[in-house]
């Protein structure tokens, strides 16, 4: 009878906001009964019962179906980078996330080709770059026979006139090389969270991507989202046929006020006087990139409207954040983002940390005034964001692409060995007569490079009638005696399992796609990179499996989560499978992450 009792009492205190303190005055009520009539079994069996509706209790809190999810990410953000302006954060800004989130102190991407593309497309999947399929920001596609940039696709090409990449005045080499104006998500082979979502809802959910990157916005507003990106061609948003036809009113009514031209004849200033930032005495540096008319000493000037970079530099400085923020507000009003039931979900990736930390490096005067600038635009947003739907009705999702190397000089100083791999300065001369007396041929051996992976012309390996795999291995074993390299690794021993089980050799295997990678991938030594893009010479770069470019923030604010700080190791494959867990919907098909139990367990 006892049991009885105690069993329904307990499931009804499932469904009652008091359920604790119900079910301890039962447990407590009846425990003397329990202990006198009652024999071990059925006790073990009480229990386990009430543990199976405390976890109910526990599930049960978290099915507040936030009314948005607002996931931003913010480019080249290393994951201790907020916290070296701490003592100078806004009270709502990056304050917000840290103090009222949960905080992951040591989150890291777990593949090896840490580049924009990449990181937004796993955060996007919950994916590995070998399933994803989208392994570097290009890669050698082999039955086009060229390079290709990740979200090129001519069959969607840029709705309305201009708006595609000018290669006069791009800075990006990755987008210089891309054979087509059209983009589309079609080069990404599984699905993201946002695609899952609009399945759960079939299609209700409003779903939205916006970046100043193309690949910014396209990735995480998946294939069934909408994105739109800032064309610096144009000085507008812009989007692809994808997505729309013509562009909605609203877009067209926006891009009519010309916003970016507020900013002709002003400059990038100091947020405080100089002598307050950390790196205050380091304006100008041998190693930081002189775009004309920009200069490396505050304040920087963006010159008039109708400079030729006047927009590219815009998007080197807070201001191509500041535009991507008041963008995604008019998006937000006017597609009525979280006003009903459905949950919707808007991706923001904020660029210019990115720009600023390739001209300058991430420890700059430059770097280290944007981060107070975003901290800033991040209050903002969070202010707008509060007033439209609720903070206490929005689950927020931060993180990072990638992170960032310093700058070779800078760790000189403290003893550290640190180089730009300068490709041309190699003595190859060695290698080339091993390679040539082995086989009768050297340098046509190698079709090409995009980092990081070497292609091999296989064509001309036929011709000779050489073994691909033997010749592989060959070159690997000599690009690996050059200084600089740490690796080189020959995808044949990827696929045939002929790998140590060590955490990088596990990087690399999980950015390898057999129709897309290279032959051979290449690491390099730590604190070593190539700084020179097609001519253009930058401070810091990333791209690598080390810690520094690995190394990214993971916050879940917002929706009534309290504040939580864990040490514990994760990973960003785990945040789409968390929201997938958080939010009911079936998992993104390649997610192999692991849903974090913080979040889902309050």
């Amino acid at each position: 009878m006892y049991v009885r009792f105690l069993v329904i009492s307990l499931l009804i205190s499932a469904f009652c906001q008091q359920a604790w303190i119900a079910a301890g005055q039962l447990i407590g009520g009846f425990m003397d009964s329990v202990k006198k009539y009652l024999n071990i079994p059925i006790v073990i069996a009480a229990l386990i019962l009430s543990l199976s509706v405390e976890n109910a209790l526990a599930q049960g809190n978290l099915s507040k179906s936030p009314k948005l999810i607002l996931q931003f990410t913010i480019d080249q953000l290393r994951g201790d980078m907020p916290g070296s302006v701490y003592d100078r954060w806004g009270k709502d800004g990056f304050r917000y996330l840290y103090e009222k989130g949960i905080v992951y102190e040591n989150a890291h991407h777990r593949h090896a080709n840490t580049e924009t593309v990449v990181g937004h497309s796993t955060l996007a999947t919950g994916a590995d770059p070998a399933d994803h399929g989208m392994i570097g920001n290009l890669w050698f596609d082999k039955e086009l026979n060229r390079t290709v940039y990740n979200i090129e696709d001519d069959r969607y090409q840029m709705v309305g006139e201009g708006g595609g990449v000018d290669k006069n005045a791009e800075l990006d080499p990755t987008q210089k090389l891309a054979g087509t104006e059209g983009r589309s998500p079609a080069a990404m082979l599984t699905t993201t969270f946002s695609d899952e979502l609009a399945l759960r809802t079939h299609g209700k959910a409003k779903i939205f991507g916006v970046s100043v990157k193309d690949r910014g916005a396209v990735t995480l507003a998946g294939h069934a989202g909408k994105a739109f990106w800032f064309s610096k061609a144009k000085g507008e948003f812009v989007t692809s046929t994808y997505y729309y036809d013509a562009y909605p009113q609203w877009v067209d009514a926006w891009n009519q006020k010309k916003v970016p031209m507020a900013y002709a004849d002003t400059n990038w200033e100091l947020m405080h006087d100089k002598s307050t930032y950390t790196y205050g005495n380091f304006d100008d540096m041998p190693y930081e990139t002189n775009l004309p008319g920009y200069g490396v000493v505050f304040p920087h000037p963006f010159g008039k409207a109708d400079g030729k970079l006047f927009t590219t530099l815009l998007t080197c400085s807070p201001a191509g954040d500041v535009l991507c923020l008041q963008f995604a507000q008019e998006l937000v009003v006017k597609e009525d983002l979280g006003k009903d039931e459905i949950t919707d979900y808007l991706s923001i990736s904020f660029s210019s940390t990115d720009y600023v930390g390739h001209m300058f490096g991430p420890s700059s005067l430059e770097s280290e005034d944007n981060l107070l600038h975003l901290d800033k635009t991040l209050s903002e947003l969070f202010a707008f964001i509060d007033k439209q739907v609720g903070l206490k009705n929005t689950l927020i999702v931060f993180s990072a692409d990638h992170g960032a190397a310093a700058v070779p000089a800078q760790l000189n100083e403290f003893g550290i060995d640190a180089q730009y791999f300068v490709v041309d300065s190699l003595d190859k001369e060695k290698a080339i007569e091993k390679i040539k007396s082995k086989y009768g041929i050297a340098q046509e051996l190698i079709s090409g490079f995009n980092h990081p992976y070497i292609y091999l012309n296989n064509e001309i390996i036929r011709e000779h009638k050489l073994d691909e795999n033997e010749v592989s291995r060959a070159i690997a074993e000599e690009l690996a005696k050059f200084k600089g390299v740490a690796y080189a690794v020959p995808s044949i021993d990827l696929v045939e399992g002929k790998i140590p089980d060590t955490r990088l050799y596990r990087q690399i295997l999980r950015n390898f796609n057999p129709k897309r990678s290279g032959d051979i991938y290449l690491v390099l030594e730590p604190h070593w990179f190539v700084n020179d893009f097609d001519g253009l010479t930058v401070a810091s770069t990333h791209g690598s499996p080390w810690r520094y470019d690995t190394f990214v923030p993971i916050i879940f604010a917002g929706n009534g989560l309290e504040a939580q700080t864990v040490f514990r190791e994760v990973q960003t494959v785990d945040i789409a499978l968390t929201l997938s867990k958080y939010l009911r919907v079936k998992s993104p098909s390649g997610a192999t992450g692991v849903p974090l139990s913080e979040v889902l367990h309050q």
